[in-house]
């Protein structure tokens, strides 16, 4: 059997037994009451969260839902934080939260390690990923973004109205990642059927689902193949080579490494660079302040980050426990909001406004603990050259249709449609 067919199949048998874990009953609708009901793919929650978030905090700190199989909210940044550092009672074998469970024998690898991983093997798994992600590494990517900004805006110079998540923004990450990982560029408008198959259809019907997600995992064994042909100087033929206690890593850790760094690394700076836009858009006040004060940009940049935080994260209960005073069941699922902690006034001060000179801003963006986002250089470097070229040229705008502006569902929020006037 050829080296190619072995990496398959013993990747395809990884899969059918990371699948056979538990599924919990379909449940969509409206929600009754937020704090013993939560739903974070319901419209009016992908629509503004904020002020949900904003009432459970101040009624119910750690809301309580019966659907996808019990799972809990804590809002408070304190309770967010402790959840996140601790990895003794909280797994991360999974972390998107959904009707499927996978079995406790994933642990502590997880299908996307070193995501999905608990201690001790996430240590080994993520010091893997590091030298890709350091600021030098980061930087060597900087002219190669920067121009591929200035020929999405050339592509649509002269228009009066441009969807800036749509034609710009969402571009920009896809363009990135699959260099890194050495992906056709073209493939790009299937990056995005990945992103939505995998996070925002998280509620549909087990064998639905799976067959989504296939699509993703098959793609990347046609990438893998070619690497394997074809070795060169990029990421995928890094994690081919690259050895874990001096063997070559398994094929089910390669392809999940592969496609959490494709989905994590488009999705969550697509909705980081359109959220900030759409802010400029409506806030003319700032958008000014920038435009007369550039060096003030990456402060800006963190309130953005902080006051639309994309990413939310999901654990799983590892025993029945009682905690912070609600009783916690083994294998309950734990929304981990970050967005959530962002704005906990306990936390920030004027936390539900966007102060772009804010002096102090340790928000949790790219997450706490462990798993704190092992590409927030390359995601700030992204971030900043977008904006950068987009003011540079783009100059004056504003909001073309408040109402059309659409936001994703589930745990990466960011615009999904965002028409913006140019003049």
């Amino acid at each position: 059997m050829a080296a190619d067919d072995r990496f398959t199949e013993d990747f395809r048998e990884a899969r059918e037994d990371e699948l056979l874990g538990t599924i919990a009953e379909v449940v969509t609708g409206p929600v009754a009451d937020w704090a013993t009901d939560f739903s974070h793919v319901e419209p009016e929650w992908a629509a503004d969260p904020y002020p949900i978030q904003d009432d459970l905090r101040q009624r119910c700190p750690i809301a309580h839902t019966g659907r996808f199989g019990g799972a809990w909210l804590p809002t408070r940044y304190e309770d967010v934080a402790a959840i996140a550092y601790d990895t003794e009672r909280f797994s991360s074998r999974s972390i998107i939260l959904s009707n499927f469970r996978p079995p406790r024998e994933l642990a502590p690898i997880g299908g996307s390690p070193p995501i999905s991983s608990d201690p001790p093997f996430h240590h080994d798994a993520r010091k893997l990923l590091l030298p890709a992600f350091t600021k030098a590494a980061v930087q060597r990517q900087e002219p190669a973004t920067r121009a591929f900004c200035h020929s999405l805006i050339d592509g649509f110079a002269g228009q009066e109205v441009v969807d800036a998540a749509a034609d710009y923004a969402q571009h920009i990450p896809m363009r990135v990642i699959s260099d890194m990982l050495g992906f056709p560029p073209e493939d790009g408008p299937q990056f995005r059927v990945f992103v939505e198959d995998l996070l925002e259809g998280i509620n549909l019907p087990p064998d639905e689902r799976i067959e989504r997600v296939s699509r993703l995992f098959d793609y990347l064994l046609v990438q893998v193949h070619d690497h394997i042909d074809n070795p060169r100087d990029d990421l995928t033929t890094y994690l081919l080579n690259v050895e874990l206690y001096g063997q070559k890593l398994g094929p089910d850790h390669v392809v999940g490494t592969m496609a959490l760094l494709l989905i994590a690394g488009i999705d969550t700076t697509w909705s980081a660079i359109g959220s900030s836009l759409w802010h400029l858009a409506k806030t003319p006040a700032d958008r000014e302040r920038l435009a007369a004060e550039p060096a003030l940009l990456p402060t800006a940049m963190e309130e953005f980050l902080r006051a639309f935080a994309p990413v939310t994260m999901a654990r799983l209960v590892k025993e029945d426990m009682r905690w912070h005073g609600v009783d916690m069941k083994a294998d309950d699922w734990i929304l981990l909001s970050f967005p959530a902690a962002n704005r906990d006034p306990a936390q920030f001060d004027r936390a539900g406004d966007v102060v772009i000179d804010r002096a102090v801003n340790r928000h949790a963006a790219f997450g706490l603990g462990i798993h704190r986002c092992v590409g927030s250089h390359l995601a700030r470097m992204e971030l900043r050259v977008a904006l950068e070229v987009w003011l540079e040229r783009i100059g004056e705008f504003t909001l073309a249709d408040p109402a059309a502006v659409t936001w994703s569902a589930g745990q990466i929020r960011g615009p999904r449609s965002l028409p913006i006037r140019i003049r």
